[in-house]
């Protein structure tokens, strides 16, 4: 048991070292010599970076974000395929699957190379989705793209895809854990968009190719 737990526990560190990769950063730094954090939203994310860097730099970051989140699903994928099963036994595996989810998400948002500073771990999520269960990632996918094409604007297509995610794991009748993450996952990326919400409420969230309105400064 105690053999168990040490590697699950290694397993779960090492996918948040995977989500926490900053993608976002590494690329503001390599192009033009920023921090993508003190531009625009202050993300890491792939949409701050479309806006600061253009449409190339945001598809990589999207790409890489979203295979660190898949990384992290088959790490524990992989490790049930060449350790013996002794090590831990193998009803174990959904939960470490969701937990090892989890842990990438916040990795993403929370980077230890960042001071626990990052993305809204969007992209992350839907790499862990389309690896955990492909049909609930294409299904959350769909939803995006819908309120997407409905509204142009990221962040409510987010929470969108957010919310339902919960919803298409019953549908598609996923394990208890898998349902679990989906709930906790989606309650997570809701939150991390606290201040587009405000925004959405406001009427000042922009659509994508608009920048965010700058609060005016105190005289």
């Amino acid at each position: 048991m105690a053999l168990a737990l040490t590697v699950s526990g290694l397993l779960i560190l090492t996918a948040y070292l995977l989500g926490s990769l900053p993608t976002g950063y590494l690329i503001g730094r390599w192009l033009k010599g920023i921090d993508i954090r003190e531009v625009g939203s202050g993300s890491t994310g792939a949409t701050n970076v479309l806006r600061t860097l253009g449409k190339g730099p945001a598809i990589m970051v999207l790409a890489v974000d979203a295979l660190k989140g898949a990384s992290a699903i088959a790490l524990i994928n992989g490790f049930y395929t060449f350790a013996p099963q002794a090590i831990i036994p193998l009803t174990w595996k959904p939960w470490l699957v969701a937990l090892a989810a989890l842990a990438a998400i916040v990795g993403h948002s929370c980077s230890i190379w960042l001071n626990f500073t990052g993305g809204k771990s969007v992209a992350a999520s839907l790499g862990i989705l389309l690896t955990m269960s492909p049909a609930v990632g294409l299904g959350t996918l769909g939803v995006f793209a819908v309120a997407f094409a409905l509204s142009r604007i990221v962040s409510l297509s987010s929470i969108s895809g957010a919310i339902a995610v919960s919803l298409l794991m019953l549908l598609f009748k996923q394990p208890l854990p898998y349902l679990l993450f989906a709930l906790s996952a989606g309650i997570y990326v809701v939150w991390r968009h606290r201040s587009n919400i405000q925004r959405l409420l406001t009427g000042t969230e922009p659509q994508i190719g608009q920048n965010i309105p700058q609060e005016p400064k105190a005289s």
